[in-house]
């Protein structure tokens, strides 16, 4: 593995792939082996350092367990990307920000940060991503305040995202997986469209997860981490954002990201009203601080789930969800609709199986 990473890094490496335009498939196994090298590397290190994840009555694990873990999709995806040289201002300004995001987070994984803080750090990583130009682009022309509300609409969904992604990783393997699957569903609909630099981005991302995922898949001898988890929703949702997902079809445009990152959305929405109508949660300050074991994951395990078995199950339901978006940008206006009443459906089904796995005490 380390020779080929070797070949992989010359100067030449990777050059057939220039020539036969399949540049891309040089980025995911760059990425992929950086992480899967690094990785060890990184576990090492968290136990040496004593960097580690203690059980306790909130969580799954019965053990202590290295938390460092996003620094190994970090460095695949920042080398796989500038060793591409393929660059742009949004790019750049993405990979900035999530970076910003990512060490904020890693001195929260060492020393707990206030969440007042760590929500400052995320707004300035926001600002970063707008100022480089990646800016939700939904209302019409000439409404009113339409790109302040879009500006603001954009942090939302950058912060959201990523709390969202790392709400969800509470289960060995599960956060991994779901960012692996939604890279490359974007990337599907980013490379046949020639959008280079989103393809590139996201196919480093899921090449880094996939490399990440055999040492964080259960029994996990690493965790991504609050910094590793929230980097990779923040990236995703930047993604997201950057993506020209349909022309002259606004539905299809906006309906695109909100299936392939449908299930983090759903949980942080449901959860959200759940915590806000119980009283758990009052402010933004005690939502970013809340841990509770309310989310999909718990109400699956809770059912009689094991944690392998929720973990596959919710990657299906985001892969099934996300294989809806490559469908809808060629279904025409009647398609679109009844791909979305489908999905519609799917999560009043999810909302079943919440409401059951509430029920039951455990």
């Amino acid at each position: 593995m380390i020779l080929v990473l070797a070949f992989l890094l010359q100067p030449s490496g990777g050059t057939w792939t220039w020539l036969h335009d399949v540049r891309w498939f040089y980025v995911l196994i760059l990425s992929f082996i950086l992480a899967y090298v690094i990785t060890p590397i990184a576990i090492k290190a968290a136990w040496r350092l004593k960097l580690l994840d203690m059980p306790n009555e909130r969580k799954i694990h019965s053990v202590p367990i290295p938390r460092v873990g996003g620094i190994a999709i970090v460095l695949a995806v920042i080398v796989a990307t500038a060793r591409n040289f393929q660059f742009s201002s949004e790019l750049t300004g993405l990979v900035i920000g999530s970076s910003i995001i990512y060490l904020i987070g890693l001195i929260d994984d060492i020393k707990p940060l206030s969440a007042s803080l760590r929500l400052a750090a995320q707004v300035i990583a926001c600002v970063i991503v707008i100022k480089s130009g990646v800016v939700l682009n939904t209302l019409p022309l000439g409404f009113p305040g339409g790109h302040i509300i879009e500006i603001i609409l954009t942090a939302f969904w950058l912060i959201g995202i990523a709390n969202a992604i790392n709400f969800l990783d509470g289960v060995d393997g599960l956060a991994t997986g779901m960012v692996a699957i939604s890279a490359l569903l974007f990337f599907m609909i980013a490379w046949p469209t020639r959008q280079s630099y989103l393809a590139y981005l996201t196919i480093a991302l899921a090449g880094a997860s996939l490399g990440f995922l055999p040492y964080n898949y259960k029994p996990a001898r690493i965790f991504l981490g609050d910094a590793g988890a929230t980097f990779m929703g923040f990236l995703l949702a930047g993604l997201a954002v950057m993506g020209s997902w349909a022309y002259n079809n606004p539905m299809v445009a906006i309906s695109t990201p909100l299936l392939i990152l449908g299930i983090p959305i759903f949980d942080m929405i449901y959860t959200t009203i759940s915590r806000v109508k119980n009283g758990s949660v009052r402010n933004v300050k005690e939502w970013l601080e809340y841990a509770g074991k309310d989310h999909f994951h718990h109400r699956l395990m809770k059912l009689g789930f094991s944690e392998k078995k929720t973990v596959i199950f919710i990657w299906g339901l985001n892969l099934c969800l996300g294989l809806g978006s490559l469908v809808i940008r060629d279904s025409g206006v009647k398609g679109s609709i009844l791909l979305l009443v489908q999905s519609v459906i799917i999560f009043l089904m999810i909302v079943v199986l919440m409401l059951s796995g509430r029920e039951i005490k455990v």
